[in-house]
């Protein structure tokens, strides 16, 4: 044996996530399996998503077991619903529920649960060497397919309070993505490939500021004003990096928005979204702001794993 190890799985609603993390906090294993999409589909229902996790697990976690055999798992964690607000609740998270108590039960160790939108955090922060920001309160932003938000984070315990401060009440960042790709025939999900498509656009970007309302962001109109000048173009890369620059401009004016109401505080970015390299040049010049790196920004378990281990050695 080589050690203890915590074991977390997150079964969001598109990717069957498994990781384990040392007792000493090293990274072991971050295994990511996405959900299979049809093509010309923009995402899952949950029905699907609940089956395509079930079917996925045996083999993650078989795929995990060369490094849980050397080592002994102290406690295990899941993600058990998308955010810690009363009535948060998706079916997917059943299926790492399942496969999360038996594994602790079989293996006679604790289970803890957490959000998912904690584990995001906790893997920005992980990831990003900025873990000392849980001595005082800061912000956070959730970014994705699911979600976009805007927080006030404080530690709580092993996990965190988060109050949502602004963000957008409309479509998500990442769904507006994936709809627009999608509707020019990209594949799901669109993020990679429109980031590729706008990092070589060499025309000059129009410019159509979102609209702000207090802290939130409207997207809503994003879809529609892509999809014309794509029509008047036929331009992918002038409207994959048209919508990139319209998310990146309302994402810093609702986050300056925040600041402005709030007052000045460092911000941890977290979600798939928030891997696009775009977005991350144009944000971290405004803010103090902190990124996850790529392997832990898309849906992962490393959050989760790190938050039991915070757990369960009282750190």
């Amino acid at each position: 044996m080589s050690g203890g190890c915590f074991l977390g799985i997150d079964t969001s609603n598109y990717t069957t996530s498994v990781a384990v993390i040392a007792e000493d906090g090293g990274e072991l294993a971050n295994l990511k399996y996405p959900l299979p999409v049809k093509e010309g589909q923009r995402g899952l229902r949950q029905s699907d998503a609940l089956f395509s996790h079930t079917v996925a697990l045996p083999g993650a976690i078989e795929d995990a077991k060369s490094v849980i055999a050397s080592h002994r798992i102290l406690a295990v964690g899941v993600s058990t619903r998308p955010r810690n607000v009363e009535g948060s609740y998706m079916p997917c998270f059943l299926a790492g529920i399942s496969a999360a108590t038996a594994l602790a039960a079989g293996a006679g160790v604790p289970l803890y649960r957490f959000s998912h939108q904690c584990g995001h955090i906790m893997a920005a922060l992980y990831s990003s060497g900025s873990e000392e920001l849980l001595s005082a309160p800061f912000y956070g932003a959730h970014v994705s397919g699911g979600t976009t938000e805007l927080l006030r984070v404080e530690a709580e315990g092993a996990g965190f309070r988060c109050s949502c401060i602004g963000g957008t009440k409309d479509v998500n960042a990442g769904q507006l993505i994936d709809r627009v790709g999608v509707a020019m025939g990209l594949s799901f999900p669109c993020g990679p490939a429109m980031e590729r498509l706008a990092l070589s656009c060499e025309k000059k970007i129009p410019k159509r500021a979102p609209r702000l309302e207090d802290t939130y962001v409207n997207f809503s109109g994003a879809e529609n004003l892509s999809l014309q000048l794509y029509k008047q173009t036929q331009d992918e890369k002038l409207t994959a990096a048209f919508l990139l620059s319209h998310i990146g401009e309302g994402l810093s004016r609702a986050t300056r928005a925040c600041m402005e109401k709030y007052g000045e505080a460092p911000i941890v970015f977290a979600g798939g979204v928030m891997s696009n390299s775009i977005l991350k040049a144009r944000l971290g010049k405004e803010f103090n702001a902190f990124f996850a790196d790529p392997a832990h920004s898309a849906d992962n378990a490393v959050g989760i794993a790190v938050l039991a281990r915070k757990k369960h050695l009282n750190l």
